[in-house]
Formats: C-alpha cells, structure tokens, sequence
C-alpha cells in the first residue's frame, strides 16, 4: 500500500512563495515558504549524493554535481536557518552495483535521511527498495522508466517519466509532420531504453502509425551500421531512438553518415541534451526531442538559475543540471514545511509539494511520487534547442 495516497495537504495550504529576484549573485529563493526563523533545525543535514563521477555516464554525472551542488550553495546562505545541508558523494562508477553499494553505505554507515542523484533507470530500479526496506527518502534525479516509484513509498522523481514525455511528444509530432511509418531502435538491455520503447509502441499505436521495424541492440555495442541499413532499406518517414545518452549520439552520428537523408527526422523520445548537440554538430540539425526544460523559459526561477549558473561555472547548464538543482529545491522545501529531518516526516512533506513554481515549471508529485509538470517537445536548429511548433 501507498502511504503517500493518504497523507493530506495541511502544508500547502499555509505557504506563501517566494517572489525570486533576477540578480546572477542572489540566492533563487524558489519554492521555500516565508516562514519564522527554523526552530527545530540546526547543525548539518547529511544528504547522500549518488552519482557517475567516473565511466560512461560522467558527463550527466558532472551536470548533476553541478546544479546540486549550486543550489546546496544557494539554500546554505539564506533559507534553512542554523541548519546547513552537508552533501556527502558516493560514486557509482556508472553501474547498478556501483550505485546499490553507495546506497548501502550513505544508509547504514553514514545514517542520512534522504539520497539524492541516481543518473540511470537501472540503478533506481534497484536503490528504491533499499530505500524502501531502511524507512529513507530516495530522490531520483533523472530517471524517467515507468514504475519505478512506485517500488518505494519514499521514492520520487525529478524527471518526467516516459509515461508522460512519450504519449504527447508522439500525438504532436504526428500532427506536426504527420508521419504515417515509421522505424524503432532500443537498447535491448538497459531499462530505461525497454520501459521507453514499449511506451513509445503503444503510443504510435494509439495515433494509428505503423512501425515498419525495430531493431534492437545491447547495451556496450559501438556499430548500428547493420541496423541502420536495414532501417534506411524500410524507408519510412520518421526514425525513434530509445538509448541512452552515449548509444544516442553514436547512432545519430552514423546514421547520418550512412546516408540516410535529412527529411527522415531523428526522434529521440526521451531528452537531447545540449551537451550532446555540441559533439553531434551538424549530425545533429533537426533532430526532435521529447524533454522537461528549455534555456530560454522566461519565468524568474529559470532566467536566474541560468544567471547564477553561468556566474559559478562560466558554462551554459544542460536540462540534467536543471533536475538536479530543483531537486535540490524540492527537498529543502520538504525539510523546512515538515520542521524535521526525520525521512517520514521528510517524506509526507514532499508527497505535498504542488503548484510550486521551479526551474521546471509549476512542479508536483502525483500519488507515487512522479513529478508533475508541463513536457516539451524540442527540435535543433542550426545548433541549438528550439520549441518545436
């Protein structure tokens, strides 16, 4: 049973956020309520951090860190009182074992109420019933596979999900460019490449699109030429990828060498990152993407997280540091409402969290503890994300 199905909305009610300034050297103070001074809290609030800091997955590790590690900055400064988070980082080393071990000893070595980070679907699979059997709040911050929370009545998630990216980024491309057969490429393997294609088959089905192929490969695999082929022999009007972020830029990139032409578009059902457009180049130019965050978003919380951002690291931020950071957000917002660090009371305060305005959007859980916002569906264009319309 669910226990976050039951908790109520006593916290909403009473908040009032805060209206964020846009200056590049001022705390964003999104999400925290005005408040009197903190009265339960002081001293360091050890928070685990898992997160690919070596391997193939250590670009979205260094984004995570990143945007983590600006708003623990933030937050420090101005909004939690005497208390102060205290990150304390494991290294998955990119894999399942890498993040189920760090998990292990964040819990009953360090004893922290709360693990941030988990950068894959597959190590979230198995970290949230660790989080589940020790009573401890698990926040993913950018696995989208379906179900997932619901292993955990103490897990939640940042990034949207493939049930909810995947059915509206399939019904306005469809409309859009009105493609009618289309092909399939998956990662056999990976979790989160299965959860996405199985999605993205049953929402091609709904808008009446036939798939003319899937072809799948395993994860650690370097050449799709043989898969490519056969999709390009097919010859249909559009091509989806469900891979994760290295398996996606090796497939563009020699897809396109192999000649398959232009106006066959590249649909990636789950987040482009910017970072990967840069090393793509010109393999890149009008791939379409189904993702949660923008740069150019005008709202307050977003144009100064870009401010700050730039200020602190002197790079533009990609959406992975945009999860990152609101997580962080979220969960001093949980802290602050709930008054303790206890991961029960940490947890119904989060299962509370709704309309609250973030880098994100207007930001909510659902009953499992999936983030609720708005999805967007990006395409590039000479180099650059742009709304799709």
């Amino acid at each position: 049973m669910n226990i976050r199905r039951f908790t109520t909305f006593a916290f909403v009610l009473a908040i009032v956020p805060l209206i964020v300034g846009l200056s590049a050297c001022d705390p964003i103070e999104q999400l925290l309520p005005i408040s009197p001074q903190m009265q339960g809290l002081s001293g360091e609030i050890p928070i685990g951090f898992i997160l690919p800091q070596t391997g193939p997955y250590v670009s979205s590790g260094i984004a995570m860190q990143q945007g983590t590690e600006l708003a623990v900055e933030e937050i420090n400064n101005s909004q939690l009182g005497n208390a102060r988070i205290k990150l304390i980082i494991e290294d998955d080393r990119s894999t399942v074992e890498g993040a189920v071990k760090a998990a292990n000893k964040l819990i009953h070595q360090d004893g922290v109420p709360v693990i941030l980070g988990l950068a894959t679907s597959s190590a979230t699979k198995e970290v949230f019933p660790i989080a589940q059997e020790n009573g401890v709040v698990a926040f993913g911050q950018l696995s989208a596979a379906r179900g997932l929370s619901a292993l955990s009545d103490f897990g939640f998630r940042a990034s949207l999900t493939v049930d909810k990216l995947v059915p509206t980024g399939v019904q306005l491309t469809h409309e859009k460019l009105g493609y009618q057969r289309v092909a399939k490429i998956a990662d056999s393997i990976d979790f989160f490449s299965r959860s996405s294609d199985t999605v993205l088959e049953e929402s091609l089905n709904v808008n009446g699109v036939e798939i003319l192929t899937t072809e799948t490969f395993e994860t650690g695999e370097t050449d799709f030429s043989a898969q490519l082929t056969r999709i390009k022999e097919s010859n249909p009007d559009a091509i989806f990828i469900s891979a994760l972020s290295p398996d996606t830029t090796k497939i563009l990139r020699q897809g396109r060498r192999l000649g398959i032409p232009a106006d066959i578009p590249f649909i990636v059902p789950v987040t482009l990152a910017s970072d990967q457009i840069q090393i793509l180049g010109d393999a890149a130019e009008g791939v379409i993407t189904f993702t949660s965050w923008i740069s150019t978003a005008a709202t307050p919380e977003n144009q100064a997280f870009l401010q700050n951002y730039r200020a602190k690291y002197g790079i533009e931020p990609t959406i992975w540091a945009a999860q990152a950071y609101t997580s962080v957000y979220i969960l001093a917002t949980a802290i602050k409402r709930g008054q303790s660090v206890d991961s029960t009371a940490i947890r119904d305060a989060m299962a509370n969290i709704m309309d609250s305005d973030t880098v994100l959007g207007k930001f909510s859980f659902d009953a499992v503890g999936d983030a609720v916002y708005n999805p967007i569906v990006l395409i590039v264009e000479n180099g650059q994300l742009q709304v799709f319309e």
